[in-house]
Order: C-alpha cells, then structure tokens, then sequence
C-alpha cells in the first residue's frame, strides 16, 4: 500500500511539473536590463521593442536601467538572473566585446555566462572636427594631426569607451599620435569640442548630427562599416583612406547561459518579427542606426571577431581598468 502511494505521489508529482514546464513563455512579465543610463540609444531600442514584444506576448516588457561601471553592472544582474527567459540584457560591443580586455576583474564570466538571442540596431559614431581644424576630409585630417606631432587633444566618452578605443585604432592605422582626454559621457565631451577645448571626438549621430547641419562642427567619417541612411554623404573611414577601419557600435539581446533552446528560439522569433514593425525601424533611423536582426549564431560571431579585434586595440593603446 505504502509502495502505491508513494508511486501515485510521485506520479502526481511529475504531472504537477510537466504542466508547469508546458506553460507558455512568457509566463510572466519580462524585465530587459539595460546597463546604461536612460535616453541613450540602448534605452530607445529597448523601450522600442519592448513595446512590440509585449502587444505579441500579453505580457509587460518593462526596461530596467542599471547603468555603471561601463554597462558591467547591468551585464552581471542579468547574468545572475534565473536562466528562464524572464530576464533579459540589452547587450552591447562595449559589454561584450571591450570589457574583457579592458577590466582586470569581472564579476561574471562573459563567455560562460550569457548567451546571444539576437542583434537588434547598429547605431555608429562619426568622428567629428572643430571648424578650427584646418582640415575638411579624413587625409587632410591626418596629415594635420601628423604635423602637429603629438600636440592634439582628442576626446571621448571615456577611458576604454568605444569612443576612446576608434580613436586609438584610428592612430594606429593613420601612423600619427595625439593626447587622449577621457570625459564622463558624450555630454561634457560635447561642450568642450564646441567650445574648442578639444579638436576631435567619436561621438553617436544623434548627439553629432545637429551640431554638424548647423555648421558648428564638422563630419569626418562614419566608423561602422557602412554608411549612415540619414548621413548619406559622408563616407566611411574605410572609404576615406583607412582600408579597412570598421567600428560597429552593435546592441544586441542577450540571456543568462542555461536559458532553455525552445525559450531562446522563441525570443529570437519574436525580436526579428518586432524589428519588422515600422515603429521600431523608425526608432532606430532616428537614432543614425540600422536594423541588425540575426541569429544567435550571427550574433556570437560577431562577438568572437569584436573581441579580437578590440582586444588588440586595448593592449596596443595600453587602456586598463582596475
């Protein structure tokens, strides 16, 4: 009798757990994190395609900024997060690409620990020029940064941001060297190449676009390797003399490693359907971007060939953070 019970119990048991595992994902509300701060482009993409992920599912898609520590401290909540689905990152090349070369102790294991879904936007930076320059195209440009012999100050967003890292690639490729001056965001870094404290920055189209229409500062070139749809006519580096030069400033989802096969493919179903949607390429144009739809096959290549890439810039340019 005993040897039944226990055999119903645990049959019951088993019952109880399959309905439990056959509910459909999303059971619950979804928080994507974003580990930078809100209005920046991963935020907009974010909230973009949250929106359209929860008219598909039913469910909240809620945006959760955990900015801090160059994207590191979002990456790791999420990377520590329960690998069903519920919990998401808005990754980026600087979480995925840049930080393991760049930061001596990581709380979390990039490779192990999350696992791509798909690539959502590229949305690249243009390097831009004080009128001051006197120069007006990337060869005149280097040529100029030749001649003054180390003497020129070049900002970024921040020490081992990408804004700081296209740069230390630009001087390896152009043969000329200059002086770094990291700030704490595009913003102050914005102020002081208008005001002339500085000659040169990488910086989003969105923050550069309307300094460049109003004649305050002058493009240069695009970093990805294409051309930006609402810069049509300014070429890429690569074009302009750099063979070569490519940098993608890719966002993509990610998921806590463990996440179930049926789970990650309905998630990248789902994210490709909504990149379809007018809303969300409309988000994304307006912020310079392209839609990157992938699979996560896609997307874990273009990971592996960022790593190496920028991981050779970090050593060569000597970027370390503690």
């Amino acid at each position: 009798m005993r040897n039944l019970f226990h055999a119903v119990a645990l049959a019951l048991l088993a019952c109880a757990f399959s309905l439990a595992s056959a509910q459909p994902y999303p059971s619950r509300p979804v928080h994507i994190i974003v580990p930078f701060p809100p209005a920046g482009a991963a935020d907009l993409l974010t909230r973009a395609l949250g929106r359209k992920l929860s008219e598909s599912w039913g469910q909240p898609v809620i945006a959760e900024n955990r900015p801090g520590a160059g994207g590191n401290i979002g990456a790791e909540a999420a990377a520590k997060s329960a690998p069903d689905g519920h919990t998401l990152l808005m990754g980026a090349v600087t979480t995925h690409a840049v930080s393991m070369g760049l930061y001596a102790k990581l709380g979390y294991d990039l490779e192990k620990d999350l696992v791509p879904v798909s690539l959502v936007a590229n949305v690249p930076h243009i390097l831009v020029a004080h009128p001051a320059v006197p120069a007006k195209n990337l060869a005149e440009v280097i040529a100029w940064l030749k001649s003054q012999g180390g003497k020129v100050n070049f900002a970024s967003q921040g020490n081992g941001t990408l804004s700081h890292l296209e740069f230390e690639l630009m001087k390896s490729m152009g043969g000329f060297s200059a002086n770094h001056i990291p700030y704490k965001g595009s913003a102050p870094a914005m102020t002081d190449l208008l005001a002339g404290s500085v000659s040169l920055l990488f910086d989003s189209i969105p923050s550069s676009l309307p300094q460049v229409r109003a004649g305050k500062l002058r493009g240069i070139g695009v970093a990805s390797s294409g051309r930006s749809p609402v810069l049509p006519e300014l070429p890429t580096l690569s074009e302009a003399g750099l063979a070569g030069f490519s940098a993608d400033s890719w966002f993509g989802i990610m998921a806590p490693a463990g996440t179930p096969r049926e789970v990650i493919a309905k998630l990248n179903a789902d994210v490709q359907k909504s990149l379809d949607s007018p809303e969300v390429r409309d988000i994304i144009a307006r912020q310079g971007g392209e839609v990157m739809g992938s699979t996560p096959e896609q997307m874990a290549a273009q990971i592996r060939n960022d790593r190496q890439k920028w991981g050779r810039v970090i050593r060569e340019s000597g970027a370390r953070i503690e």
